[in-house]
């Protein structure tokens, strides 16, 4: 059974409305996330179309889609070792986001919606204009001027309106509260849990790829949404049974803008401001994670760390995939330089999450 509940006052997630965020200032999640059964699991179907039965969404809207999923895993070696390459740069739109967003609008299309707002630095941004112009959605979306040029364009082109927001990446979060404040249906992908579903599939889909469940699983984490929803889907193969165990996780953040790490290394769940840096890895220019609290109550036991990576290290990392063939942005080189850094300490098999495409970069050096 699908529950969702406020994870602060325990209400549960109202069957007519699309709140953001609980009456008590507190975030909605999966109190019971869809159950894992290989049995729901429709293999005729292409992409992340097969999983549709472990979204726990309404059954006669179905899924919208633009072919996401089934991304591949790639073997190469960092520093003379073997590790494997989810591509989540291949999906449609340039990134893992699609995974989430395909859930998301395939819940507001359920629910009637036909315009909605959204804040992004760039990559979310870009995948929500697509998909609301696939479901024939209405979309506005919120991002930092500092949002890469590409990323601005692919919104634009798809059809939503960009509004391009003065300051850090907080102040295009303060400037979709507003709209939301004032009406509009707030689509955030990192607060509204639904895209949590979509995201569990890399997991789903890595354990078919690789025949096993790997040892060390590594991600950037950003609002979190990447790395937690990872989590719920080992989680949930575990709990059916599908698999031994769940891997070892290590989530990565810039130096620049690091406050999941932060916590973490004063063994705290509460996520307090850091300052904040320049830094190429936009993607995880987060300084209030919806889901950095979620992660490190996973971590703190034992099952998982934070680490962060210095910017000269990160670009390094950055220019070194590029020769071998791998045209990641900056933020997916985070994993690489975290291996990198770390190689010595992870029991293998790794498998490392890249996370964007190089083709939405404009950082030169």
């Amino acid at each position: 059974m699908t529950i969702i509940a406020c994870s602060k006052c325990h209400k549960i997630f109202p069957n007519d409305q699309t709140p953001f965020q609980c009456e008590c200032g507190g975030s909605f999640d999966y109190a019971e996330f869809p159950a894992y059964s290989d049995d729901l699991i429709d293999h005729s179907t292409y992409g992340m179309t097969k999983y549709t039965r472990l979204f726990g969404l309404v059954q006669d809207f179905g899924l919208v889609t633009l072919g996401e999923g089934n991304t591949p895993l790639l073997s190469t070696t960092i520093n003379g070792n073997e590790i494997f390459c989810k591509m989540e740069s291949h999906n449609p739109t340039g990134s893992y986001k699609d995974r989430g967003s395909a859930v998301l609008v395939s819940f507001l299309n359920s629910r009637g919606v036909r315009f909605a707002v959204e804040d992004s630095s760039g990559n979310a941004g870009a995948s929500f204009a697509g998909y609301c112009a696939r479901a024939g959605i209405n979309a506005r979306v919120y991002v930092p001027e500092s949002a890469s040029g590409p990323k601005r364009m692919q919104i634009e082109r798809y059809g939503a309106e960009l509004i391009q927001v003065p300051g850090p990446r907080r102040e295009a979060a303060k400037a979709v509260l507003k709209a939301a404040n004032a009406g509009a249906v707030y689509a955030s992908h990192a607060w509204m849990p639904f895209g949590l579903t979509g995201i569990a599939t890399i997991a789903y889909e890595i354990v078919e790829q690789l025949g096993k469940v790997p040892e060390t699983l590594i991600a950037p984490v950003g609002h979190g949404g990447l790395l937690y929803g990872i989590m719920r889907g080992f989680e949930s193969m575990n709990k059916a049974g599908r698999i031994p165990h769940e891997p070892y996780y290590l989530g990565v953040q810039s130096c620049g803008c690091a406050p999941v790490v932060s916590a973490y290394s004063n063994s705290t769940r509460q996520i307090s401001e850091v300052k904040l840096s320049e830094t190429a890895a936009e993607g995880v220019k987060v300084s209030q994670p919806a889901r950095g609290s979620s992660i490190l109550e996973r971590m703190i036991t034992g099952r998982g760390e934070m680490v962060a990576i210095e910017e000269g290290l990160l670009l390094d990392s950055w220019k070194e995939s590029a020769k071998q063939g791998f045209y990641m942005e900056p933020t997916s080189a985070l994993v690489w330089a975290a291996i990198k850094q770390n190689i010595k300490d992870f029991k293998t098999p790794v498998v490392a999450i890249i996370t964007g495409s190089g083709y939405k970069s404009t950082i030169l050096s």
